[in-house]
């Protein structure tokens, strides 16, 4: 499983093609050990996202696990997929409110699994 942090107004649709995909050539996503780190850098606060949990064998395009975006020496390597990810990729998709501070964790529904 991968996951995928996006405004809820732009879900659902028929695929997903956020900006990244024109500008840097793929779609940033994450597992669920590290969404927060992306979460709390680029969303903190906001109560408008929704996080999308994808099958990366339906995506149909190449998936490569890289630095992250800034790359961190030594951190962690993200999902990202090159190409749209479509409607039928996705299994599920989860309310992603921040905590009552504004920082972002796992939602349970994940952390169970």
């Amino acid at each position: 499983m991968i996951l995928h942090i996006l405004p809820r107004a732009e879900w659902p649709a028929p695929e997903v093609r956020p900006a990244s995909l024109a500008t840097e050539g793929f779609v940033h996503c994450s597992d669920p050990g590290t969404v927060h780190m992306p979460a709390n850098r680029l969303f903190a606060g906001r109560t408008d996202l929704v996080l999308l949990e994808i099958d990366p064998t339906r995506v149909g395009a190449a998936v490569r696990w890289e630095p992250g975006s800034p790359p961190v020496p030594g951190g962690p390597w993200f999902p990202h997929v090159y190409g749209p990810i479509p409607a039928a990729a996705v299994v599920a998709a989860h309310d992603f409110p921040p905590n009552p501070d504004g920082t972002f964790t796992l939602p349970a529904a994940l952390a169970d699994r």
